[in-house]
């Protein structure tokens, strides 16, 4: 049984595992991969340290400092159930593997709900994004597309009129986002709306080079030549495997207190995959940080 079994490579795992280690943890990270959310970004403006960065070589330096600490790791393999068993809990992966452990932290992340359109899987971080904040500057002074109708779809608009040469906005309902959100949008004069449209395939070679979308009420379809497309649909929170053991908020998210502690004593939880405002990776890596630490608080306090 290990002291305690962090669960996700993101941001707030890999912190999560660097402050088990340096408290002497007996740790398993365990993860379908190394990452998440972060390595699907062009480029990182916002983290602390570097003024620019990419995606996949800021968790490359994450992963390397994980790695610098005795850590055993279990990567490519999702925990898929996390229960109750004396002493602790047991993880179960989708390989059938059971690890148990006195605690967890539990750093799952978000996944962003894809449209599953031709292109969309393959230009990804090739031009495809899900993140404005992340990746909007990669693309100022272009010609750009957000999908998208809520809120999220509308705040990334805001952000992109300013620095992208175009934006247009493409949405399969009437807008649904506040009304506060449209109406500043209103006065946008780089902006072309286009409501009641959906996206058939995002196109290019090795990068993109424009998207197809389809007008329902016509069935005309159209190209817009962007060269960045921001899917603004919605993140889904990978609380999968804990549902069945805590209690879920109205949008899949774990609740935890400012220590990252859940209802169930000894099950932490840290990044995205909780109910902590502003999803962002410095916000994810101090969270992860936090849990680890109140979870050796609480071990310290089983062992008294």
């Amino acid at each position: 049984m290990y002291d305690l079994l962090v669960i996700g490579g993101g941001p707030a795992g890999l912190a999560a595992g660097v402050y088990a280690a340096r408290k002497r943890l007996d740790t398993l990270l365990i993860s379908g991969d190394i990452g998440g959310q972060v390595n699907w970004t062009m480029g990182v403006e916002n983290y602390l340290g570097y003024q620019f960065i990419e995606g996949p070589e800021l968790i490359e330096k994450f992963h390397n400092q994980v790695g610098q600490f005795p850590i055993e790791q279990k990567i490519g393999d999702k925990v898929s159930r996390v229960g109750k068993v004396k002493g602790g809990f047991e993880a179960v992966t989708e390989a059938g593997d059971r690890y148990k452990s006195k605690a967890v932290v539990l750093a799952t992340g978000k996944r962003p709900r894809r449209l599953d359109v031709p292109g969309e899987v393959e230009f990804t971080g090739k031009g495809v994004t899900y993140c404005a904040i992340c990746d909007g500057p990669v693309f100022a002074d272009q010609r750009v597309a957000v999908v998208g109708g809520g809120n999220s779809a509308l705040e990334a608009a805001l952000d992109m009129v300013k620095i992208a040469e175009h934006v247009d906005l493409v949405s399969l309902t009437p807008l649904t986002g506040d009304a506060v959100l449209i109406d500043k949008l209103a006065g946008a004069k780089n902006l072309s709306l286009f409501t009641e449209h959906q996206t058939e395939r995002i196109e290019g070679q090795d990068f993109v080079g424009g998207m197809l979308i389809k007008e329902l009420k016509s069935g005309k379809s159209r190209k817009l030549e962007v060269i960045g497309v921001f899917i603004e649909i919605g993140l889904v929170p990978n609380s999968e495997a804990v549902k069945k053991l805590v209690e879920l908020n109205k949008w899949g998210e774990v609740p935890v207190s400012c220590s990252g502690e859940t209802s169930v004593s000894g099950l932490y939880a840290a990044g995205d995959v909780t109910n902590v405002p502003e999803k962002q990776i410095v916000v994810a890596a101090g969270e992860g940080a936090k849990a680890a630490l109140q979870a050796h608080r609480y071990l310290q306090r089983l062992a008294a």
